[in-house]
């Protein structure tokens, strides 16, 4: 008697249970985004005789289910707990955690990505630079660099990188800058590093390209609200919010800054999108094509154009101490066949500074 109504609870609160959540799911207004992955989500898929016919409808439905499900952050990260700390996972979707910090599994070495990196730049170099320009190509390396080799998981050759960019470029000087990073240097959440370890970075940059940094009167501030990388939401898993912290000075409040993407002036640090989706997107407004820094107090009249890819929007307002003008273009989003419209490469210095999992990924380029 006590078996058949443990039997008969056990089926009631099953039925309640995928009864509740069907119940929700029909009532729920859709979601349009997702603030842990930072993508948008599937909404209801077109309802035609062709998509019916020919299966899609039914497909696309079921990514939208998904997509949509109740509670599916919640459902999302008892999976992944259960395959890191039960079924003893060594990633969950290619992100993984070691001691805290979050980073995705980059491999193999994509020869082929680096031949297209290389052929963009040089094609840069042949249609806009000339010998009035000093050009330079700087790495930055992914956290698989650091965390890798102890945790056993797979990584690029990153000394294979280098070289095989290096003979594919002519021209140009290579700055060493991996030697001066360490795991700290990075959000343990994210992808990207932190703009308050980096002036050892800056002033290595800078005087390998002849320029000294303008540090003087260096403020520290710190965003007032938590920030979630984009690990976080990848993961699934329950990581600790981080802090965002970012440089002012008399010099950098100085900066007169133009977003020609948009056509209108600009800040150093967007503080709108600060407190947004992607809080490390207030650095110059986050994936803007083009972008000009005036340095009206420069003690020079050196001027540099910076490609780059996300990256270099923490670093730019240092580097931009040290020039009197710094261009800051992101070739993912702008043809640079077009560039000589926008910008006067005469004289200037000219840095390719991208992380190598842009390198190892360089369809993004245009």
């Amino acid at each position: 008697m006590k078996s058949k109504i443990k039997n008969i609870a056990v089926t009631v609160v099953f039925a309640v249970v995928i009864f509740g959540l069907s119940v929700s799911f029909i009532l729920k207004p859709a979601g349009e985004f997702s603030v842990s992955e930072r993508r948008a989500l599937l909404q209801f898929p077109v309802v035609n005789i062709e998509n019916i016919m020919s299966g899609k409808f039914m497909t696309d439905f079921e990514s939208y289910t998904l997509d949509q499900f109740p509670l599916r952050d919640g459902f999302r990260t008892i999976k992944a707990l259960f395959a890191a700390n039960i079924f003893r996972h060594k990633d969950n979707n290619d992100i993984y955690v070691e001691e805290g910090i979050a980073a995705q599994i980059e491999y193999p070495l994509k020869n082929s990505s680096l031949e297209n990196a290389a052929k963009k730049f040089n094609n840069i170099k042949d249609k806009y630079l000339n010998e009035s320009n000093k050009i330079y190509l700087s790495l930055i390396p992914d956290k698989n660099y650091f965390l890798a080799p102890t945790s056993g998981r797979l990584s690029l050759d990153y000394k294979a990188l280098v070289s095989r960019l290096c003979e594919n470029m002519q021209g140009e000087e290579y700055i060493d800058i991996f030697e001066l990073l360490n795991i700290n240097d990075y959000y343990k959440t994210d992808t990207h590093w932190r703009q308050e370890n980096l002036l050892d970075t800056a002033e290595k940059l800078l005087e390998e390209m002849g320029a000294s940094a303008d540090f003087d009167g260096l403020k520290e501030n710190t965003l007032d609200v938590p920030f979630h990388g984009v690990y976080y939401g990848q993961s699934a898993l329950p990581l600790d919010a981080e802090q965002i912290k970012y440089y002012t000075s008399d010099i950098i409040d100085s900066f007169e800054v133009y977003d020609y993407q948009n056509d209108k002036p600009m800040s150093v640090y967007d503080m709108e999108k600060a407190h947004g989706k992607d809080p490390y997107e207030m650095f110059l407004s986050g994936s803007i094509s083009l972008i000009t820094i005036d340095n009206p107090n420069a003690k020079t009249d050196k001027e540099l154009v910076l490609f780059r890819d996300s990256f270099g929007s923490s670093i730019a307002p240092l580097l931009a101490t040290g020039y009197s003008k710094v261009t800051v273009v992101d070739i993912r989003y702008v043809q640079s066949a077009i560039l000589g419209r926008f910008i006067n490469f005469e004289n200037a210095d000219v840095l390719f500074l991208y992380s190598t999992l842009v390198l190892n990924n360089s369809e993004t380029l245009k």
